[in-house]
């Protein structure tokens, strides 16, 4: 029996320009992903068998809103990644859910990406291979496969570059503000912005990645923080509106992650980011204090 454990890092959008509309109705996007040090933990146990079985146990906070059958990512992801290299095996997996759903996170495209990379090195295989089954399994799924903290996403998300940070980053404070936004209903509602609004957009997106790499300090970073899926998400939902309105009394540089519906401020220092979580958590929402994520060597 092989027995492995990985922590799967959630991720934040620190910008977002819906760039254009496929004919499958997929969206293209400008993105620029972030991964923090909030993040479920999964542990698979794997022994030999001549046919394939999958079972998945859930813990921690968010583990009782989930489904723990084969509808769930891990399994899927499993199970695909078995198929992919014409395996069989038993595999046991438990997941500490600590991120929300619906949240704007990544949680359950982590979690899936993870199953992939723990499982490429029980069976010696290479993660390259299995990016076109992580991209069908999700569109953020293929951010995952990475290493680095900071990647650029096009397409609809999956061309991906790596973005190479100078110097200490900032804090994040990020705020749950215990509801669900469906990406689906969000994207099914959305109108394609201006050719020019999109293209000066871009350039904003530019400028903030110059920001990261010079290591400069968030008041530079913050002009150039945009996510465009806010303007559709806060007129139907009062909640993230709320957070994003209470959160500004607290921080300068707030924004909302992905289709919602978790919203978050970056901080200078990490006191700075504790004192603004501390009156966060006084409005009854759920609140985590976190940093960019930094991968083990």
């Amino acid at each position: 029996m092989t027995t492995h454990t990985r922590f799967c890092p959630a991720k934040v959008n620190l910008f977002l320009e819906v760039t254009g509309k496929r004919p499958n109705g997929y969206h293209e996007l400008a993105t620029l992903f972030a991964k923090i040090n909030l993040g479920d933990t999964l542990s698979l146990q794997v022994r030999p068998a001549s046919e394939t079985q999958l079972s998945l146990t859930l813990t921690g906070p968010i583990g009782s809103q989930l489904r723990a059958d084969e509808s769930n990512l891990v399994c899927r992801a499993a199970r695909g990644f078995l198929e992919h290299f014409n395996l069989t095996a038993d595999i046991q997996m438990t997941l500490d859910k600590q991120v929300p759903t619906g949240a704007g996170l990544g949680g359950g495209s982590s979690d899936a990406a993870n199953t992939l990379l723990a499982l490429c090195e029980i069976f010696g295989k290479d993660k390259q291979a299995l990016l076109p089954l992580a991209t069908k399994l999700g569109a953020d799924v293929p951010l995952f496969m990475y290493d680095e903290p900071f990647l650029k996403g096009e397409g609809i998300g999956e061309i991906l570059t790596p973005i190479a940070a100078g110097g200490l980053l900032p804090w994040l404070v990020l705020v749950y503000p215990n509801t669900f936004i469906s990406t689906k209903d969000i994207f099914g509602s959305f109108h394609l912005p201006p050719a020019p609004e999109i293209r000066a957009n871009t350039e904003r997106l530019t400028r903030l990645i110059d920001c990261i790499r010079q290591a400069q300090s968030i008041t530079q970073w913050k002009p150039f923080l945009f996510n465009r899926l806010t303007q559709y998400v806060t007129p139907i939902s009062q909640p993230v509106q709320n957070a994003l309105d209470d959160l500004a009394k607290n921080a300068e540089s707030v924004l909302m992650s992905g289709s919602g519906s978790t919203v978050f401020a970056l901080a200078q220092t990490k006191q700075e980011a504790l004192k603004i979580a501390d009156n966060m958590r006084k409005t009854g929402r759920m609140v985590f204090c976190t940093s960019f994520y930094t991968p083990k060597k």
